[in-house]
């Protein structure tokens, strides 16, 4: 399996955002819709700020397939769904403390968006 190098995981992690563009069923892509990311470890998380409303969410969930930009990166990427409490617990501290600076009302969403987490794996 593809792994992320270390330079984009830090460049990927320190940008605010990342463009995401889903795979439709018709294998054209979706417009790329700007999102927050997380960084666990060597693993890179996002979530649907709308939960399970996001478009570009159901989307990727029904794909599992896409592109991704994000620090100068550029990447095909599959969308793997999270298994267990444990991940997003990381993942909600992760997005607590990336974006905390932006305030309840941006950051309570994403961490109640739980079941909406995916993990971002090159290729």
């Amino acid at each position: 399996m593809t792994t992320w190098t270390s330079d984009e995981l830090d460049r990927i992690s320190k940008a605010d955002e990342l463009e995401v563009a889903p795979l439709r069923r018709d294998g054209t892509l979706r417009e790329p819709v700007p999102i927050w990311v997380v960084r666990d470890g060597d693993d890179l998380y996002v979530r649907s700020f709308r939960g399970t409303d996001g478009g570009w969410w159901r989307t990727a969930r029904a794909t599992h397939r896409g592109h991704v930009r994000s620090g100068g990166v550029d990447k095909d990427v599959t969308f793997a769904e999270v298994p267990g409490p444990e991940t997003n617990d990381r993942v909600d501290t992760a997005y607590r403390g990336k974006y905390g600076r932006f305030g309840g009302a941006y950051v309570d969403p994403l961490v109640a968006a739980r079941s909406t987490t995916l993990r971002l794996l090159p290729g």
